[in-house]
């Protein structure tokens, strides 16, 4: 049976190695295409894909190649390196090249050392948890600020729920004192109806 499944289904390319394109491989590459695209105009021949991108770009193309490669023929190897190398000294460069900025992506960047002056007038800019976080508890101490004051609805609710338990309260005492009041009376009535007869 066949490594990766029988040859069914979709491959998984999750184990493998990561492959980097080298930036001299990148421009011996594009120096390559230029060559062929220089050889092709000398010849008359344009490519489908020349033709879409003067059509696009108004002839952007063009005007991105140095002129010293337009007006020498590429006649072999020699030539065309001695071009390229005096390209890359002082000339325009071709295409989008020196736009593009190649480099690994998994190498670790060095820290940029900050100036004095600098760490001083640093801002912390906070998350949108971690600024979340702080409004509510912000909010929290403000609503427990005016609770304490008694100016929320729920405090106003609470110092009313008091007041009538308060009341209850001292009904119930002022009951409890006459009742006992009441008896004593009684037990005294009593006492003295006692001693009489």
């Amino acid at each position: 049976m066949p490594r990766g499944g029988g040859g069914r289904g979709k491959r998984s390319h999750k184990g493998q190695r990561r492959q980097f394109t080298e930036p001299e491989d990148l421009k011996a590459q594009a120096e390559k295409e230029e060559r062929e695209r220089q050889w092709r105009k000398q010849r008359g021949i344009e490519s489908d894909e020349e033709q879409e991108g003067e059509g696009a770009a108004d002839g952007t193309k063009e005007e991105t190649a140095p002129p010293a490669a337009v007006a020498k023929p590429a006649s072999g190897s020699d030539s065309s390196e001695s071009e390229s190398s005096e390209e890359d000294e002082g000339g325009k460069a071709k295409g989008v090249e020196h736009l593009i900025e190649v480099e690994n992506p998994n190498r670790a960047g060095g820290k940029r050392n900050k100036k004095v002056s600098e760490l001083g007038d640093a801002t912390t800019t906070l998350s949108r948890r971690e600024r979340e976080e702080l409004e509510k508890q912000e909010a929290r101490r403000r609503y427990q600020q005016l609770h304490m004051a008694g100016k929320t609805d729920e405090a106003q609710a609470d110092l009313a729920r008091l007041a009538i338990i308060r009341k209850q309260r001292e009904d119930a005492a002022r009951k409890k004192d006459e009742e006992r009041r009441a008896k004593e009376e009684a037990k005294e009535v009593a006492a003295k109806t006692k001693g009489k007869s």
